[in-house]
């Protein structure tokens, strides 16, 4: 019987969290089902300006990215991890194909560690966009996050780039629809605020009312009595 007591007082203590912000959810709290993406993988032209940005300088693309997913990390130091990583192997992997003379087994490691390289890439830019889909509960589409960023890098880069600012939208309209906590236990406090000042001054008119009444009448009593 104790045991079944100390587990029901225990209970409240071992609530659910949210795995994101570590906040307490409800017993009556169900998981959101997967939700499909806003726009399609190839859907790169519908913002022009994400398109320009990842084809040209997708390492800039993908900072961008990450910091808006967490502020702690910088965009810069994404930034030029991408850009060592990607662009770098790139430029690698254009330059021993355009040289001659080299050694065909050396070729041959140097195109097999580049490829490694790539492969690491994807998993790396794949747990940015693990961590997009866990935020706003997105479904893999079109398959897992490091198969997408490794046979559609710039693709993924673009569309994870429009989900952000979409949803970043729409969390400026609902603040502006509804104004801050703060904000409100301000207007309340004002308004009890005037509430007791119109009391409070309700109650001395009165008693200065009363106050007059009764020196007229101790007025009216003396001028009797003489």
């Amino acid at each position: 019987m104790c045991l079944c007591i100390d587990s029901l007082c225990l209970w409240p203590l071992q609530a659910r969290r949210c795995p994101e912000c570590g906040q307490a959810l409800p017993s009556t709290y169900e998981p959101p089902a997967d939700e499909d993406w806003s726009t399609g993988i190839f859907s790169c032209a519908d913002d022009s300006e994400s398109c320009v940005t990842g084809f040209f300088c997708p390492c800039m693309l993908f900072g961008r990215n990450v910091e808006s997913l967490n502020e702690e990390i910088p965009a810069n130091n994404a930034c030029m991890c991408h850009a060592l990583c990607v662009e770098g192997g790139m430029v690698l992997a254009t330059v021993i194909a355009l040289v001659p003379g080299i050694d065909p087994s050396t070729s041959c490691l140097i195109t097999e560690g580049l490829l490694f390289a790539w492969w690491m890439c994807g998993i790396y830019t794949g747990m940015a966009r693990q961590s997009l889909q866990r935020k706003y509960h997105l479904r893999d589409s079109p398959c897992d996050p490091c198969g997408v960023h490794c046979c559609l890098h710039w693709c993924a880069l673009c569309q994870e780039h429009r989900e952000m600012k979409l949803h970043l939208a729409e969390n400026v309209e609902e603040t502006l629809m509804s104004p801050p906590r703060i904000q409100e236990m301000k207007t309340i406090h004002e308004e009890n605020t005037k509430d007791v000042e119109s009391a409070s001054s309700s109650s001395s008119y009165s008693s200065s009312t009363r106050q007059e009444s009764e020196d007229s009448k101790n007025t009216e009593l003396q001028v009797v009595e003489s």
